[in-house]
């Protein structure tokens, strides 16, 4: 175990020296990974998105088979701008029973486990496959897994297990919200605030909208969903930020809000989303009702499903006979896990690290949860030899 721990620690520190932070090109730190797995003798694949400066890997160890078991987790991080490190955030740093870099527990913590024991997973006599899918920026909103789930499923091969290991303690969740993030540009028509009806406000009307959100967050808050393993137990809608107009005495030209709409399975937030958008269309027609030029346009940044909460999973078999945990969670965050659950791959969560030091400057992981990882990725090659 000390010689695999020793190439996790020395696989994350290369790992945290890339920023690879989402909307840019990953190709640095997925080439990295590429070029590691290919000294092994293992081949992976680069699938592109359109622009071809991000790529999502897939490697598969052992014969092309059914009753793999995959471990994805996504090679982006958040930003450090305006974050008060006292350690370099894209060196890793060792201090005690903690290392300390960007990324070092959200999540390539869990990537330089699943790389350490590629060489003991070449050299095992696989009966069944172990697959590695590593997806690009899913920080803001999995944008890369519904093309790896999509070709994955492509492949012809049938996983029992994708094991997404974001950071949870080693404790298994099994279900997850899911999201809806927008941004809304309201566009009105300035003029001097003496004489309202000489233009039309962007901020008076993005404050409809905003009180329109919070009565529909009301509304979900009065009808949770019975027996729900989610908490909160219903579907919840937040306005993050808010920015525009031009002074106190003119009328506001334009105001932007981004905005989410978190969901609860099983409801995929179709219908309120309908709701939503019918509301905007009719704001806007009010807006242009005097002034043709007003208009509301609404970006999506994207949308991530929920990871359905199923007790009978074979993803959640696989991963509490190996780790010995008998309890089983949901989470209100999002994961990659609801895309691949989304195309059929039987998805949980589970990884080493708290969640509570992800996103925070001087983030870290302890030692010891990378070790509990180790062993844990050791039952797994064992099993997939059996």
């Amino acid at each position: 175990m000390a010689a695999t721990l020793n190439t996790a620690l020395a696989l994350l520190d290369d790992l945290v020296r890339f920023p690879s932070l989402p909307g840019q090109s990953n190709l640095t730190i997925a080439g990295y990974i590429h070029d590691y797995l290919k000294d092994h003798g293992v081949y992976a694949e680069l699938i592109h998105d359109d622009s071809g400066e991000r790529a999502n890997l897939l490697a598969t160890i052992g014969p092309a088979i059914d009753g793999g078991v995959a471990l994805s987790g996504h090679m982006d991080v958040v930003p450090v701008d305006g974050q008060a490190w006292t350690r370099p955030a894209f060196e890793l740093t060792r201090d005690g029973g903690r290392v300390y870099g960007r990324g070092a527990v959200d999540m390539k913590g869990f990537l330089a486990c699943a790389l350490a024991i590629v060489p003991d997973l070449v050299t095992a006599p696989l009966k069944r496959p172990v697959h590695l899918a590593f997806t690009y920026d899913e920080e803001p909103g999995s944008i890369g897994a519904p093309g790896l789930a999509r070709h994955f499923v492509a492949t012809g091969m049938k996983p029992a297990a994708v094991i997404v290991g974001e950071p949870t303690e080693m404790k298994v969740i099994a279900g997850h919200k899911g999201g809806f993030e927008r941004c809304t540009r309201f566009t009105g028509v300035a003029g001097h605030s003496s004489d309202p009806g000489r233009g039309v406000s962007a901020i008076h009307y993005a404050a409809r909208f905003i009180t329109f959100l919070e009565g529909l967050g009301q509304e979900f808050a009065a009808k949770p969903l019975p027996d729900s393993p989610f908490q909160p137990p219903f579907n919840t809608v937040n306005v993050g930020t808010i920015g525009g107009g031009a002074g106190r005495s003119i009328i506001a030209e334009d105001c932007t809000l981004d905005w989410e709409l978190r969901v609860t399975p099983p409801d995929d937030g179709i219908a309120p989303m309908q709701r939503i958008e019918a509301f905007l269309t009719d704001l806007e027609t009010e807006m242009q009702a005097a002034f043709p030029q007003a208009s509301i346009v609404t970006e999506e940044v994207s949308n991530y499903p929920g990871l359905r909460f199923d007790p009978d999973s074979s993803a959640l078999d696989v991963v509490r006979q190996l780790s010995g945990e008998n309890s089983f969670t949901a989470a209100p965050f999002g994961t990659d896990a609801g895309c691949f659950d989304r195309e059929g791959l039987p998805s949980v969560v589970f990884g080493p690290g708290s969640i509570d030091q992800a996103h925070i400057p001087d983030e870290y992981i302890e030692t010891s949860q990378i070790e509990a990882c180790l062993a844990f990725l050791e039952g797994l090659r064992a099993r997939q030899c059996r």
